[in-house]
C-alpha cells in the first residue's frame, strides 16, 4: 500500500472525465487500497476520489465519520466504483474544503438527501440512500469523477470563497 500525491488545481486531470471501472482486478484492488491509505493520511479528510490522484476511472472513497459533522449519522467507510446519483432532494448551503484546492473553502450548495447506486471492492451492487453530511460528501466526491470541483458549485467566486484559515 502506498499513499499517493494528490493533485492540485489548475492541474488538467482534475477537470477530465473519469471513465467506469469495468473490470474488478487484484490491480484495481490495490488501487482501491492505495486510495483508502491516501485518504486516512491527511488528518480530517473524510472522502477522495481516483482522479485526485491522477487515476481517472470510477472510484471514490468516503469515511464521513471522521469529521465532527458526520458523526450523528453515516454509513462507516465506504468504497464506492461505479457511483451514480439516482435521486436527491432538498438543498443546503454549507462549507467545503478539498484536497485539491488546499487553500481554499467554500460555501456550496448541494441537496441533503441522496440515493446512490454504486459496487463496493467484493463487487456487490449497493443502493444508499444517505442524507447531511454524509450525502455532501458522497456528491462532492462524485463531481470529482465527472471534472466537477467545487469552485464549478458556487454562486459566486467573489462571496462564497474564502482563503482557508485552518488546516
Amino acid at each position: 500500500m502506498a499513499v499517493l500525491p494528490i493533485l492540485t488545481y489548475p492541474n488538467a486531470l482534475l477537470k477530465a472525465v473519469s471513465e467506469p471501472v469495468s473490470v474488478l482486478d487484484e490491480q484495481l484492488l490495490d488501487f482501491v487500497e492505495d486510495l483508502r491509505e491516501t485518504l486516512y493520511s491527511h488528518p480530517g479528510c473524510v472522502g477522495i476520489a481516483a482522479p485526485q490522484t491522477g487515476n481517472l476511472r470510477r472510484v471514490i472513497v468516503i469515511d464521513a465519520q471522521r469529521a465532527k459533522a458526520g458523526q450523528d449519522f453515516n454509513s462507516g467507510p465506504l468504497v464506492m466504483i461505479n457511483p451514480e446519483i439516482n435521486w436527491q432532494q432538498g438543498d443546503v448551503l454549507a462549507r467545503e474544503g478539498c484536497l485539491s484546492l488546499p487553500h481554499l473553502t467554500a460555501n456550496v450548495r448541494r441537496a441533503r438527501n441522496i440515493r446512490v447506486s454504486y459496487m463496493d471492492s467484493q463487487g456487490t451492487q449497493h443502493s444508499l440512500e444517505t442524507r447531511d453530511f454524509e450525502a455532501r460528501v458522497i456528491l462532492h466526491e462524485t463531481d470529482h469523477l465527472d471534472g466537477l470541483l467545487f469552485l464549478d458549485r458556487v454562486s459566486s467566486l467573489k462571496t462564497d470563497v474564502f482563503r482557508r484559515k485552518r488546516y
